[in-house]
């Protein structure tokens, strides 16, 4: 079930799937997704290994096919769309390369791929991550490895961008230096970029949409700001907690002696409670996301499986 949905309008979306499956014999990768990105917009695609975020980029950017459904870039099909494609840029993890390329190869290609390169900006983003610009690819660190797909992603400056965890062979610090620069040029040249990572709480104050995908469906298509909002955490005494719980979404419960603690969708928090013992505590992004996935997932929670208030509403 999607838990919302602030889907962009067929006027100002850059990307749109409409009943879009994937099988790969028995196994459905992607199952009835339909999920429409607007444009000029940091868009976060978040979910586990597995859950079909990949195969969902590889659809957009042409590198698969779609056993059912439709998909839409730029208003048209992306399959052997010169137009569309010159316009995309798709980063992953462990890009492949040329055995005899260096990175000096590797940005002028992308310079001949992408109309709006941009030469100077992709220069400087090699001194800062000092990438050596005429050592032998095959030889880099993954680290630079990595860099290298970064910077082509951030000079590209295409309409749409796509990173799909290309930046977890760099350390802490160029992270943070990888976010920065995105923040910053995006400000300056505005695109649709797609974020997909693992590391939420990193990129949690980039993202402006969220899309959780989960076994091949999605959970959650909403805009970050309403859901940071969207969840919290009670903690007090059990009997209070499950009277205040009740006829709430329940995403998450923990048991300790005659303490109960419950994470629930769509509450407020109410301050006057606090003296039967209640208190409130705000739910991250990253925790609204794993609790979500792991009630998809049943099971996840043993408390909440036998959980007993027939009132209690829970997320299906």
């Amino acid at each position: 079930m999607t838990e919302g949905s602030a889907g962009a309008t067929s006027t100002d979306a850059v990307v749109e799937m409409r009943g879009v499956t994937k099988r790969y014999g028995s196994f459905t990768a992607l199952d009835d997704v339909s999920v429409a990105l607007r444009e000029n917009t940091i868009h976060g695609l978040l979910g586990r290994n597995g859950a079909g975020k990949t195969t969902m980029m590889q659809l957009l950017t042409a590198q698969n096919f779609a056993t059912s459904g439709e998909i839409s870039v730029f208003g048209e099909e992306p399959y052997e769309n010169a137009g569309v494609l010159s316009r995309t840029c798709f980063i992953r993890e462990a890009l492949k390369y040329p055995d005899n390329f260096r990175p000096h190869h590797a940005m002028a290609a992308a310079a001949m791929v992408y109309p709006n390169w941009d030469a100077a900006f992709a220069d400087s983003l090699m001194e800062e991550f000092a990438v050596p610009r005429k050592r032998a690819i095959k030889k880099l660190s993954r680290g630079q490895l990595s860099a290298v797909g970064v910077i082509i992603g951030l000079a590209s400056r295409a309409p749409l961008t796509f990173f799909d965890e290309p930046y977890l062979g760099l350390d802490a610090v160029a992270r943070q230096m990888f976010y920065d620069r995105l923040l910053a040029d995006y400000a300056e040249h505005p695109r649709t970029v797609v974020l997909s990572t693992h590391l939420i709480d990193e990129v949690s104050d980039l993202i402006e949409h969220v899309v959780l995908i989960d076994q091949g469906r999605i959970l959650i298509d909403e805009d970050a700001e309403v859901l940071r909002g969207r969840a919290v955490t009670v903690t007090g005494p059990a009997q209070a907690v499950e009277s205040f719980a009740a006829g709430h979404t329940e995403l998450h419960r923990e048991r300790l002696g005659g303490f109960l603690r419950v994470t629930l969708s769509g509450v407020a928090p109410e301050p006057g409670l606090s003296a039967q013992g209640i208190e409130f505590e705000p739910v991250s992004l990253q925790q609204l996301v794993v609790r979500t996935t792991q009630h998809n997932v049943g099971g996840a929670d043993a408390d909440l499986a036998v959980a007993g208030s027939t009132n209690r509403k829970v997320l299906s």
